[in-house]
C-alpha cells in the first residue's frame, strides 16, 4: 500500500530527475551552436578508447597518488549506485532492501559497497587536504584559479563524504534494529559491524537515525546530481560521449579546411565540381568563416570539450609556453570557450561559475562585437602555442585544446591578415618563392658549391 512517505519520495525524486533533465537539454542546445561535423567513423576503435580512457581511467595513472585516490571515488561511484537502484525501488514501493533475495550475490556487494564507501571518505579527505593545505601548485587558487575553482572542488568533496556517513548511518542503525528484533538483515557490512553500537539501542531512535541517513542519501544524491551541470565534476557524465567522439587522427595531424580544398581542387583539375554550400533556413548560402572568431564557428565537439573539462590543470602544468612564464594556459582557452558559449547560449548553470576571462592579460576589444576572440582570448595568448599537443597527450578526458587554438589562429590569418611580423614574411616567400626562405629555388644549393673544395688531384 502506498503511503505518505512513499508519495514524498516520488515528488522529491521527480523534482531532481526532471530538474537533471531539463539542465541536459540546455546544455545540448549550447553545444549545437557549433558547427556540424561528423565523428561517428570506426565504432569499434571509439568503443575500445571509451573502455581504456573513460572507464578505465588510462591517462590518470600518469601520475600514481591521484590516480589511485581517484580511482577509489570513481569506482565507488559506479558500484555504489546499484545500492541507489535499490533505495529508488524502496522509496517508490515502500519495501525494505528488495533486492536481498539476491543472497549471497548481494552479501557480496554490499560488502564491496562498504569498502568502497570506506576508501571514498579516505581520498576525499586527502585530496580536501591537497587542495587546502599543501595546495598543489595546479590546484590553488591564483591569477588564473579564481575562487570558484577551489569552492566547487571542496562542495564537491564534503558532500561525498557527508552521503557515505549517511549511508553509513543508515546501514548501523539497521543492523542494530534487526539484532534487536531478532532477524537477519540481508547483506554483509563489514564496515558498519564494527560501529553497531555506536547508536545505543533504543528502537526509536535507531529507527529515526535510520530514515534521516536514508533520505540524507537520497536527496543528497539528487541535489548532487543538479549540481554538476555548474560543477567542473560534470566530467563525471560528460567523460563518456567526449571520448567516445575523440579525435582519432594522428595528434600531430591537422585538419583542412574544406572551401580551401576544394578550391584548390578546382585550380589544378578544372573538370572537378566542388560540392553545392549548404544553405539555411531560408534557403541562402551559408558562408562559413575560415577558422574560428565566436563558439558557433567551432565544431560541437569542441564545446562538447568545454563542458568535459575537469579543471584540473594537468595541461596548463605541462605546456612548455606557459612554463616559460608566457600568457597561454590550454585550461584557460577550454573555460573560456565554455564562458562564451554558455553567455551566447542558454546558461543552464543553477550556481553561476565566475568567469575566467578576468585573467590578468590585458583585453583587446577592436570591435564593439563581443567574441570569443579578443573578447576572451588574446591573439598573444594564441601565438604563444608551440603546437606541441602536450595539453592534449596529457588530458585525463581527451579534450583537444589545441584544435580550438589552430582554429582562432586561422581566422586571424586567413581573415585578418594578422599574424606575427616573422610568419607574414615566411607566407611571403612561400607564396613568391615556394619555400620558407627569402631567396629563389635555383639559389638553393649555392651552399653546397660555398662548401665544395676542388681536389688539387
Amino acid at each position: 500500500m502506498i503511503q505518505l512517505e512513499n508519495i514524498i519520495f516520488l515528488i522529491v525524486a521527480g523534482l531532481g530527475i526532471g530538474l537533471f533533465v531539463w539542465q541536459i537539454r540546455k546544455i545540448r542546445k549550447n553545444i549545437l551552436i557549433g558547427r556540424d561535423v561528423e565523428l561517428a567513423d570506426n565504432p569499434s576503435e571509439r568503443i575500445n578508447k571509451t573502455l581504456l580512457v573513460a572507464f578505465g581511467q588510462q591517462k590518470m595513472f600518469k601520475r600514481m597518488l591521484p590516480a589511485v585516490l581517484h580511482l577509489f571515488v570513481y569506482v565507488g561511484f559506479l558500484v555504489i549506485n546499484i545500492e541507489v537502484l535499490e533505495i529508488m525501488i524502496d522509496g517508490v514501493f515502500g519495501t525494505h532492501r528488495v533486492l536481498g533475495f539476491l543472497g549471497p550475490f548481494y552479501d557480496g556487494l554490499m560488502a564491496v559497497n562498504e569498502i568502497l564507501a570506506a576508501l571514498v571518505i579516505i581520498a576525499c579527505v586527502i585530496f580536501l587536504w591537497r587542495r587546502n593545505v599543501t595546495k598543489v601548485p595546479r590546484l590553488a587558487t591564483g591569477v588564473e584559479m579564481r575562487a570558484w575553482p577551489k569552492m566547487d572542488a571542496n562542495v564537491i568533496l564534503i558532500t561525498e563524504i557527508v552521503l557515505m556517513f549517511a549511508l553509513f548511518a543508515f546501514n548501523i542503525a539497521d543492523l542494530k534494529l534487526a539484532a534487536l528484533n531478532n532477524h537477519d538483515l540481508p547483506g554483509s557490512f563489514p564496515v558498519s559491524s564494527a560501529f553497531v553500537d555506536a547508536f545505543g539501542s533504543d528502537a526509536g531512535t535507531l529507527a529515526t537515525i535510520a530514515s534521516v541517513g536514508w533520505w540524507i542519501h537520497i536527496i543528497g544524491i539528487l541535489a548532487f546530481m543538479n549540481y554538476l551541470p555548474s560543477s567542473k565534476h560534470f566530467h563525471i557524465i560528460m567523460a563518456f560521449p567526449n571520448v567516445y567522439f575523440s579525435k582519432l587522427l594522428p595528434k600531430g595531424k591537422f585538419t583542412t579546411n574544406p572551401a580551401i580544398t576544394h578550391e584548390i581542387k578546382a585550380m589544378l583539375d578544372p573538370s572537378y565540381q566542388p560540392p553545392a554550400p549548404e544553405l539555411d533556413v531560408d534557403g541562402n548560402p551559408i558562408v562559413q568563416r575560415f577558422g574560428a572568431k565566436d563558439v558557433e564557428d567551432l565544431t560541437w565537439k569542441q564545446l562538447m570539450d568545454s563542458y568535459t573539462c575537469t579543471e584540473c590543470g594537468r595541461c596548463t602544468s605541462v605546456c612548455p609556453a606557459n612554463i616559460t612564464g608566457k600568457l597561454l594556459s590550454p585550461r584557460k582557452i577550454v573555460m573560456d570557450t565554455r564562458d562564451r558559449m554558455e553567455e551566447k547560449g542558454e546558461h543552464p548553470a543553477i550556481f553561476a561559475p565566475n568567469h575566467y576571462k578576468e585573467l590578468g592579460v590585458e583585453r583587446v576589444q577592436i570591435t564593439d562585437e563581443k567574441t570569443l576572440l579578443r573578447g576572451y582570448i588574446t591573439p598573444e595568448e594564441l601565438w604563444a602555442c608551440t603546437t606541441c599537443n602536450a595539453c592534449v597527450e596529457s588530458c585525463p578526458v581527451n579534450i583537444d585544446q589545441l584544435s580550438t587554438i589552430m582554429d582562432l589562429r586561422r581566422y586571424l590569418v586567413l581573415e585578418e591578415s594578422a599574424a606575427p611580423a616573422s610568419l607574414n614574411a615566411m607566407f611571403t616567400n612561400i607564396e613568391n618563392n615556394g619555400a620558407p626562405w627569402a631567396f629563389p629555388p635555383s639559389d638553393r644549393f649555392n651552399w653546397a658549391e660555398d662548401l665544395y673544395v676542388p681536389s688539387k688531384n
